[in-house]
């Protein structure tokens, strides 16, 4: 639930928190779901980890009424055909082959969105319920459920806008095979010598945005945006407290016509400790590209641009459709 979703949004590095506006808002701020004006479908695809890992999302929004909207989505990140090799030795010390089997392990998240309108003029809010689901090959399983919530503001060409992940905190209760951990328990000393805890907490998180929506002549425009992420907790961002971590992130969409779009944006703002044991600021620098063209909307972004390995590089591709034109 961290990585984020809809490629346009991750080529700005996801400085949408203000500004996100269409059916992919249910992720990044709920509030964002009142700007929608008919229905809208989005997917999107991303490979991690030079393929091993597959990451998918699904979502659908629509207005209800004039004052206030839904939407839903659903996210996979799964990694599968993982080898099994616990019993690759046999009861006799020999090695076979055909004793290793193939697992998956994947995360799923189901979330409900909803946006209303306030009484004040530019001003609306929503709430995410999210039901989230965990699965390792036949060894352990979660369920989990937890709440966010977002609000938006918009005044003379300025949009603010606050999204609380996890507001109450996220529960995950864990399922563990106690058979098929008793086959690994003493597979090594003085590890995995006892069951892990059956129950994951994923605490608040916080992200405040400010954006502005500029028009040139010749039909074009530039949309600025930054956000503040913030843990309440120290971390190693580059502003980290014992009582909130900051981490930053700007993100800039140059558009034509609103036909066609380049994106940029650097964020991951990160103390890292060298071998030398001395400290630089690490950041993370995206780019993307989107064409839009009678409510088909198709995005690209390349992520991890600054990493040192280029196994991490992310290609992402995501499609986004307004149902309006089927009509």
């Amino acid at each position: 639930m961290n990585i984020g979703v809809d490629a346009a949004a991750l080529g700005m590095s996801n400085a949408v928190t203000a500004s996100t506006n269409d059916v992919n808002a249910g992720y990044w701020n709920p509030a964002g779901l009142m700007k929608l004006e008919d229905s809208q479908a989005s997917l999107m695809h991303a490979s991690y980890f030079a393929n091993i890992a597959q990451y998918d999302y699904a979502g659908f929004a629509m207005p209800i009424d004039s004052e206030s909207a839904w939407g839903a989505s659903i996210i996979r990140f799964g990694v599968d055909d993982i080898l099994n090799t616990t019993q690759l030795i046999d009861s006799e010390g020999n090695i076979d082959y055909n004793r290793i089997s193939l697992f998956s392990t994947a995360d799923y998240a189901v979330t409900f969105s909803y946006a209303r309108r306030l009484q004040v003029e530019g001003l609306h809010y929503g709430v995410n319920a999210k039901i989230i689901r965990r699965i390792i090959g036949d060894f352990a399983s979660s369920w989990g459920f937890g709440f966010d919530a977002g609000i938006q503001f918009e005044r003379n060409d300025w949009m603010i806008g606050l999204m609380v992940r996890d507001i109450t905190t996220t529960y995950n209760i864990w399922t563990i095979d106690e058979e098929a951990f008793a086959a690994v328990q003493d597979a090594v000393e003085g590890q995995n010598q006892e069951l892990p805890e059956s129950s994951e907490l994923t605490l608040p998180k916080a992200q405040l945005g400010v954006a502005r929506k500029f028009l040139f002549h010749n039909d074009m425009s530039l949309l600025a945006a930054a956000n503040l992420n913030m843990r309440f907790a120290r971390t190693n961002d580059i502003i980290s407290t014992d009582i909130v971590s900051i981490d930053p992130a700007l993100g800039f969409e140059f558009g034509y016509t609103d036909l066609v779009f380049l994106r940029a944006g650097v964020g991951n703002f990160q103390n890292v400790q060298q071998l030398d044991g001395s400290d630089k600021v690490g950041f993370q620098p995206n780019i993307g590209l989107g064409f839009k063209y009678r409510g088909i909307q198709i995005d690209y972004a390349l992520t991890d641009l600054g990493d040192q390995s280029a196994a991490l590089y992310s290609n992402i591709f995501s499609l986004k459709v307004d149902l309006g034109i089927f009509r």
